[in-house]
């Protein structure tokens, strides 16, 4: 069993086809929203292997809604992946799906990159922008954030961006400690003085 997966965009693509091959196989068609390291390495932006597919939202009927808990013909198929690659039972699952609570970025939806895994599985990938509002706010608020700190570097953010992405973690933990704690990260990434009101 490999606990790191997924090194490159071919293995991602390779899982992802997978995935839809049994759940077309299965009679079931889902499109989701991926974020976090896989979507990073599908889409070209980052090179850091990661060992799962981070499910953020479901598309039902033109909404997103929340991934968490994972549809259970989705987590039976993706178990049939599981055990055909050798891979942890957890390689997809809803762990970003809370960023879902307290709203996306503005305009999140008319960002994405959508790609087509057979006809049963379409996923739409966050994008470079949203991608650096994640991991800004999964950097300050995790109790491991290395690996996000070294994404968000890889990303190249400007000021402007990680100005944006700070307002909008705000809106996820507006407590002075989180607020405190943001404000070193931003000058770890060169950006001082930044006013964060929206």
């Amino acid at each position: 069993m490999s606990n790191i997966p997924i090194t490159s965009t071919q293995s991602a693509d390779s899982l992802l086809r997978a995935l839809g091959e049994q759940l077309a196989a299965a009679g079931a068609a889902f499109d989701v929203v991926v974020v976090g390291g896989s979507a990073l390495l599908v889409l070209g932006l980052a090179s850091r292997a990661t060992k799962d597919v981070d499910v953020l939202a479901v598309r039902t009927g033109g909404s997103l809604v929340s991934a968490d808990p994972l549809p259970p013909a989705l987590v039976e198929a993706s178990d049939r992946v599981a055990r055909d690659f050798g891979l942890p039972a957890d390689w997809l699952n809803s762990g970003p799906a809370g960023l879902m609570d307290f709203g996306l970025p503005e305009g999140f939806a008319e960002r994405v990159e959508v790609r087509e895994y057979g006809p049963a599985l379409t996923v739409r990938f966050a994008s470079r922008f949203d991608q650096i509002h994640f991991k800004l706010y999964a950097a300050v608020d995790a109790s491991t954030p290395g690996k996000h700190a070294a994404d968000l570097r890889e990303l190249s953010p400007t000021r402007d961006e990680l100005i944006a992405a700070a307002r909008w973690s705000l809106t996820h933990d507006p407590s002075d400690g989180y607020r405190e704690m943001l404000e070193r990260a931003l000058e770890y990434f060169g950006v001082e003085d930044a006013d964060l009101s929206a």
